[in-house]
């Protein structure tokens, strides 16, 4: 699926299906997401994954789901996703009443690891730019990020793993074991790359993205298009 597929029709703000086709066909590793419409079909598709899943609202009107209680995560069972898929449509009908929704996203639960977020925006004077840095809220609370001007070559984005003050925490930490740095060096490269070669692309968000002792992969993603002329 292209940009101008994913994009235009519907509006600028791609569903996180959408974003994850895009950058899985970028070569950017990306949890395994399915769209169901009702509560039948997001058992099935529970099932079918395995369990434990993530169930999301997905709206084009709705950015961050979080906020307004469109995410369960840790589900187990099918009577846990049933109720999930309920109360997500029931908090957003109250938070967000005039919010279209598509349907609920089911995604498999990937294993916890060291969360960063990589992402992308554009200046206006400088073009698109990319951030490194803890992900999850600590990127909120914290604000321990790097940044670089696309399009960034790999001493650019070895210099910004390592410049952000979390550093310790992906070299190994109190025992733990160190995290794949070089995978997270090459994510931020295919990042920068998507970013450079899509003009209309205006914003990348990839949060979190798990980083683990072999590989990486970003568990949620946003991409959101230039708002056509």
């Amino acid at each position: 699926m292209s940009v101008e597929k994913a994009g235009y029709l519907s509006g600028p703000l791609l569903t996180e299906i959408e974003s994850k086709k895009l950058l899985k066909e970028a070569g950017i590793e990306v949890v395994h997401t399915v769209m169901a419409g009702s509560k039948k079909e997001a058992l099935r598709i529970s099932k079918e994954i395995g369990f434990p899943v993530a169930l999301k609202i997905a709206s084009r009107d709705i950015s961050h789901k979080s906020d307004i209680g469109g995410v369960r995560l840790g589900i187990e069972t099918a009577n846990q996703a049933a109720k999930a898929y309920e109360d997500i449509l029931k908090a957003v009908q109250q938070r967000c009443p005039h919010a279209a929704i598509e349907g609920v996203s089911v995604q498999k639960m990937a294993p916890p690891g060291v969360e960063v977020i990589i992402g992308t925006t554009k200046d206006a004077q400088f073009g698109p730019v990319i951030m490194f840095g803890l992900g999850g809220i600590f990127v909120e609370i914290i604000k321990d990020v790097s940044f670089r001007i696309v399009p960034i070559e790999k001493r650019d984005a070895r210099e910004m793993i390592r410049e952000i003050k979390g550093f310790p925490l992906l070299r190994g930490f109190r025992g733990k074991e160190p995290i794949d740095i070089t995978s997270l060096e090459e994510l931020l490269l295919k990042v920068s790359k998507f970013a450079e070669t899509h003009p209309e692309i205006k914003e990348i968000d990839l949060n979190p993205v798990f980083a683990y002792p072999q590989g990486a992969v970003a568990v949620d993603a946003r991409v959101i298009l230039e708002s056509p002329q």
